[in-house]
């Protein structure tokens, strides 16, 4: 019996992690999951937020992820995420001054699709300003 499953972390540019793992937890539209090996098959999109990964019974990695989707069979957990940073390389100030910028964004947004867009990006903000204090 296996007791690791495969993490693939994809972002648009480049595979950033293909790895062993004992489990991942991810942040899933409809609520965090976590992933051990022989999962069964699930598909999932990600909402803003932390995959915790853990190795050794404990977690020892976290990145955050803008959003995306997750593939999760018996042998591996692959995420495609919109955007992904470890939350070690976060900087407050540059998060802070994301969440700012998305508001003004929001503020002057005139049509239904940029004030979706400006929201998605209010969110994406509050969700590492977030991260760096859990």
């Amino acid at each position: 019996m296996t007791d690791t499953t495969v993490l693939e972390l994809v972002s648009p540019s480049a595979l950033l992690k293909s790895e062993p793992v004992e489990m991942v937890v991810v942040p899933g539209t409809e609520g965090n999951f976590g992933v051990l090996p022989k999962h069964a098959p699930l598909i999932s999109t990600i909402r803003p937020g932390v995959i915790d990964i853990y190795t050794g019974g404990k977690v020892s990695e976290r990145i955050f992820v803008a959003g995306g989707v997750a593939e999760v069979n018996p042998e591996r957990c692959t995420i495609l995420a919109e955007e992904a940073i470890s939350v070690a390389d976060i900087k407050a100030d540059e998060a802070q001054t994301r969440l700012e910028a998305a508001k003004a964004a929001f503020d002057a947004a005139k049509s239904t699709h940029e004030k979706a867009n400006a929201e998605r990006e209010v969110a994406i903000a509050v969700a590492q300003i977030a991260a760096l204090t859990n």
